[in-house]
C-alpha cells in the first residue's frame, strides 16, 4: 500500500501544471529566489530549437525503423533476403552513370568543385550513382508505404514563435505567402554565403509559397567593414536592385573597397552617381543599427540566423533541415492551426 502511495506521488509531480514548474525555485541568494521561469524565458529560444532536433532526430530513426519493417514484410512475401530486395528492386533498376552526366555536373559544380575534371572524374560517377540509388531506394519505399496502413503516434513538440519585423526590409516571392522567411545576415560572413544556394533551391522548390526577407546582421568584431556592404546594399535598393547586389556581394570577395561597390553597382546597372551619393551619405546607419538590435532582441547571437513564421532556425542548415520546417508551417496553415 505505501509502495502504491509512493508512485501515485511520483506520477503526480510528473504531472504538474507548466505555471507551477514556472514558479519553482532552483536557487536562493541571501533568502532571495531564482525560479525556474527566471531561467527558462530568456533560453526559450534555444530550448525550443533543442526540442526540434530532438524532435527530428527521433522521427528520423522512427521513419528507418518503418522502413525496415516495410522491407521484411515485403521479402518474406516475395521469399527473398532484404538485401536480394533491394538488389532487385533498386540496384538492378538504376542506369551506369554516363561520362555526359559527369561532365555536366562538373560544370554546373565547378567554382565549388576547386579541381580539374580528371581528378575528381571518379568521385563524381560515385557521387551520382549513390544519389540515384538513394532516389530509387525512396521511390520503393514510398510504393511499399501505400500499400500498407502505416499510423505514427510521435507527437511533434510544442513551436514555440517570436515576432520578427519585416516592415521596410526588402523581400522576394509571394508576397501573401503562407511561409515567411526573415534572415539575419552578414554579407562578409562564409556561413552566409554557403546558405545562399540552399536558399535558391528553396525558392524554386516552393516558388509563391514562401516569402524571403532580408534584414542587417553584420558583426563587425568578426568582419571589419562588413556594414559598409550593407549600406552598399540598401543604396542599391533604393534603385530596386536589392538582389542582384546582394547575389554580386555574396558572390565576390570580403571586401570593403568603395571600388568593389562601385564596380558592382556598374554590373547591376544602377546610376552610378546616385549610387555614390547615396554610399558616402551614411544614411543608412541608423536602420542597420536597428536591424541589429532587432535581431539581438529576438535571439540572433550568429550568422545566418532564419525565423521561419517565428521559427529560429540558426546557422547554415540542410536543405532537409529548411524543407521540414516549411513543410510543417504549409501543413499546420493547411489544417488551421499553429
Amino acid at each position: 500500500m505505501m509502495a502504491l502511495w509512493i508512485l501515485l506521488l511520483l506520477t503526480a509531480q510528473l504531472f504538474v501544471p507548466d505555471a507551477q514548474a514556472a514558479g519553482e525555485v532552483l536557487a536562493e541568494v541571501d533568502g532571495v529566489a531564482i525560479t525556474a521561469e527566471e531561467v527558462e524565458k530568456p533560453l526559450v529560444s534555444q530550448l525550443s530549437r533543442l526540442d526540434e532536433q530532438i524532435y527530428a532526430l527521433k522521427s528520423q530513426k522512427l521513419d528507418a525503423l518503418i522502413d525496415e519493417k516495410l522491407l521484411a514484410k515485403q521479402a518474406v512475401e516475395r521469399m527473398l533476403t532484404v538485401a536480394a530486395l533491394l538488389d532487385a528492386e533498386v540496384t538492378r533498376k538504376v542506369g551506369s552513370i554516363t561520362e555526359q552526366e559527369i561532365d555536366e555536373f562538373y560544370q554546373r559544380n565547378k567554382a565549388q568543385i576547386n579541381a580539374e575534371l580528371a581528378q575528381v572524374r571518379e568521385q563524381i560517377r560515385v557521387y551520382l550513382q549513390n544519389q540515384q540509388l538513394a532516389a530509387k531506394r525512396e521511390e520503393f519505399l514510398k510504393s511499399l508505404r501505400s500499400q500498407v496502413k502505416v499510423i505514427v503516434h510521435l507527437k511533434p513538440p510544442q513551436v514555440h514563435r517570436v515576432e520578427v519585423s519585416v516592415r521596410g526590409a526588402p523581400f522576394k516571392g509571394g508576397e501573401q505567402a503562407p511561409v515567411t522567411i526573415v534572415e539575419f545576415s552578414d554579407f562578409h560572413c562564409p556561413f552566409c554565403t554557403r546558405v545562399t544556394s540552399t536558399l535558391k533551391q528553396l525558392e524554386s522548390m516552393y516558388g509563391e509559397k514562401i516569402k524571403l526577407v532580408f534584414r542587417d546582421f553584420p558583426i563587425e568584431a568578426l568582419h571589419p567593414g562588413a556594414t559598409k556592404a550593407h549600406e552598399a546594399a540598401r543604396c542599391a535598393n533604393e534603385q530596386g536592385e536589392f538582389w542582384p547586389y546582394h547575389d554580386k556581394l555574396f558572390a565576390g570577395p570580403s571586401s570593403s573597397s568603395p571600388e568593389l561597390f562601385k564596380g558592382l553597382a556598374k554590373e547591376v546597372g544602377l546610376d552610378a552617381i546616385a549610387f555614390v551619393a547615396c554610399l558616402g551619405s551614411g544614411k543608412y546607419q541608423a536602420a542597420i543599427k536597428q536591424d541589429i538590435e532587432e535581431g539581438t532582441r529576438v535571439g540572433v547571437s550568429g550568422t545566418p540566423a532564419f525565423f521561419i513564421n517565428g521559427r529560429l532556425v540558426s546557422g547554415a542548415q540542410s536543405l532537409e533541415t529548411f524543407a521540414r520546417v516549411i513543410d510543417d508551417e504549409l501543413a499546420r496553415g493547411a489544417a488551421g492551426k499553429k
